[in-house]
């Protein structure tokens, strides 16, 4: 459903109904909405997302890598977006640094059993194998504003 790291038409159709029931907030396990503005057109796109806790924090993690479009929309936002899990909450999304998303990887494997296709180490390895691929997968840590 996401050849080439863009979701296909019964994908996008699953996300925009993921969006809307993580968004009131009654699924749990990390499920969340992500709303994010693209700079270009202005228009919100919103979709499903886990969200990895890791050592007391919540990050946010790309299983599509650094093409997928809502990383491009919060970085061109300056990290600004907002999360709905049966409230909206602004958030700030910081961009974690490569050597430091190994761990965050693993934890968020476990955590989002859909994204385990999209990441190419399986669950079961070590931190350390999540090191050659940390750089291709956006990781960000979520601040409440």
């Amino acid at each position: 459903m996401y050849a080439g790291g863009r979701p296909n038409r019964w994908a996008r159709f699953l996300n925009r109904i993921s969006a809307m029931v993580f968004s009131l907030g009654v699924v749990g396990h990390g499920a969340v909405s992500l709303e994010t503005v693209n700079p270009k057109s202005r228009t919100l796109l919103t979709l499903p997302l886990v969200v990895a806790r890791y050592e007391g924090s919540e990050y946010a993690v790309s299983m599509l890598g650094q093409g997928s479009r809502w990383v491009r929309n919060v970085r061109a936002a300056n990290g600004n977006a907002v999360i709905h899990a049966g409230r909206r909450r602004p958030v700030l999304l910081e961009e974690v640094r490569a050597d430091a998303r190994a761990p965050i990887l693993k934890a968020y494997l476990a955590q989002a059993p859909g994204a385990r296709p999209h990441i190419p180490v399986d669950l079961s390895e070590p931190v350390a194998a999540f090191e050659s691929i940390a750089a291709d997968f956006p990781v960000f840590k979520i601040r409440d504003v």
